[in-house]
């Protein structure tokens, strides 16, 4: 009988980042692929990115309603609950042998634990990272606890799970699996693009901007003014800006945000640009600017100079082609100016990337058949010790 595995997906950025070992898993005759998607996939101030997932030839299998609108504490809580219910109906509906999560979404979480409780197996990509400015953090940690099988980006990113207690045998580097899309897809030409998203960035230098909510650290609105503020000072390029996403504060940027593109010309607002499109705007970008996590590990891919800004990404392995800033409206403006030169362009071109060669979904896949044909999942986890010296 063939095995059945679930992948869920809350939000238009990771299903770009787990559409190649969707599609990996779905041509594998061993496997049934089940999609299950929920959180901001179907709001419409999110893009209804549900369609991506259409698009790319793919199926939803279960749709499970949880966003509630507004993103303040209460709000998530109550979003978080909705997910356990949902998908404890889902779970106790469903014969499911292998869940795949990815990330540090508190939708995500809350999924872990609906699973955890139906015993369900848990197969979690890129645990162990750092983003000390977040409350994903402590949500991160807290799936790898609750999976059983790991899939990091890089090798030190294995040794931190490890360290959390997992044992070495279950947790593997794979690489980042966003790189797998890179390398599998035809990406667009710049005349392409500026057809695609109705902006005419064919033959002018521009830049893709995302800031995200810092939800341990700081004023939104004061931070987002900063942002703005920066790229006023170049009114020579031009800025494609993806929104935020449902975290607390989310809202109040894409506000700010949609305000400002309507008096600025050079800058196009949009809430997803959907896989292709946001990758092809990365390939022929001059820099990436704002505080996601594609600053730190597709862009560097490229090798187009990234500006990081705040605390959201620090504690991540970054290559030399990152410049880090706070978010103060001269500190940015310089770390763009720094990254639009001609020596730092130089240096993200000899920089080397340090999240893998774009094979992990053809890894992950593999090691799955270790584990799934074999029978050798043993919910009954041992903890493993770190010898400590004292």
């Amino acid at each position: 009988m063939k095995k059945t595995i679930c992948i869920v997906t809350a939000t238009r950025a990771e299903w770009g980042l787990l559409k190649p070992l969707a599609r990996q898993i779905k041509t594998d005759r061993k496997y049934e692929l089940i999609i299950a998607a929920t959180g901001t996939h179907f709001c419409p101030e999110f893009g209804d990115t549900y369609r991506d997932i259409l698009n790319d030839g793919f199926e939803i299998d279960e749709r499970v309603d949880i966003q509630l609108y507004g993103n303040s504490p209460s709000a998530i809580s109550k979003t978080m609950a909705l997910a356990t219910i949902g998908f404890a109906d889902l779970f106790s509906r469903r014969h499911i042998d292998l869940l795949i999560v990815l990330g540090d979404r508190y939708e995500t979480l809350a999924v872990c634990l609906s699973a955890m409780n139906q015993k369900i197996p848990i197969a979690h990509l890129h645990g162990g990272e750092l983003t000390e400015g977040l409350i994903d953090e402590a949500i991160r940690h807290s799936i790898t606890k609750l999976s059983y099988l790991h899939f990091t980006s890089c090798e030190a990113y294995r040794r931190r799970v490890i360290q959390l207690g997992e044992q070495p045998q279950r947790v593997y580097n794979v690489g980042a699996i966003g790189i797998d899309n890179i390398r599998q897809m035809k990406l667009l030409s710049r005349e392409e693009l500026s057809s695609a998203i109705g902006f005419d960035v064919s033959d002018s230098k521009y830049a893709v901007v995302t800031y995200h909510p810092e939800t341990l650290n700081g004023n939104v609105k004061y931070q987002c003014e900063q942002l703005l503020e920066a790229l006023s000072a170049f009114p020579e390029m031009k800025f494609i800006i993806t929104k935020s996403n449902a975290d607390e504060g989310g809202l109040i940027i894409n506000e700010m945000v949609d305000d400002y593109a309507k008096y600025h010309p050079n800058v196009l607002a949009v809430s997803s640009l959907g896989n292709l499109k946001y990758l092809s705007a990365l390939k022929h970008a001059s820099a990436v600017i704002g505080n996601s996590s594609s600053g730190i590990a597709e862009a560097p891919y490229f090798k187009i100079p990234t500006v990081n800004i705040g605390v959201r990404q620090r504690g991540r392995i970054q290559a030399e082609s990152i410049i880090n800033c706070n978010a103060v409206a001269s500190e940015i403006a310089g770390a763009i100016k720094k990254a639009m030169s001609d020596e730092f362009a130089m240096i993200a071109a000899k920089s080397e990337y340090p999240y893998g060669d774009g094979h992990a979904s053809e890894k992950i896949v593999a090691i799955l058949h270790e584990w799934l044909d074999n029978e050798r999942i043993d919910l009954k986890k041992e903890f493993y010790d770190l010898e400590v010296s004292t």
